[in-house]
């Protein structure tokens, strides 16, 4: 499972699927939410702006993401 890291208490959902690389862009998280694509927690959300928290998980096409509030570590090759 990855995790996506925010700044803030919460995150709105299509923008949380644009952060964690599960879609491209805003059009396309509005089409795959709206298809009912995408889970919460285990359970299809269909709002785009539902607040999504840290310690929830989202799902879409098999690929699941945890949130975690806080700074994701750098990886520097060296």
């Amino acid at each position: 499972m990855d995790t996506a890291h925010i700044r803030d208490e919460t995150i709105r959902l299509g923008q949380l699927l644009k952060l964690a690389g599960l879609v491209e862009d805003g059009a396309t998280a509005r089409e795959v939410i709206a298809a009912g694509e995408v889970t919460v927690d285990g359970a299809v959300e269909t709002r785009r702006g539902a607040q999504i928290r840290p310690g929830q998980v989202v799902g879409l096409g098999g690929a699941l993401v945890e949130v975690v509030q806080g700074e994701g570590e750098i990886d520097v090759p060296w």
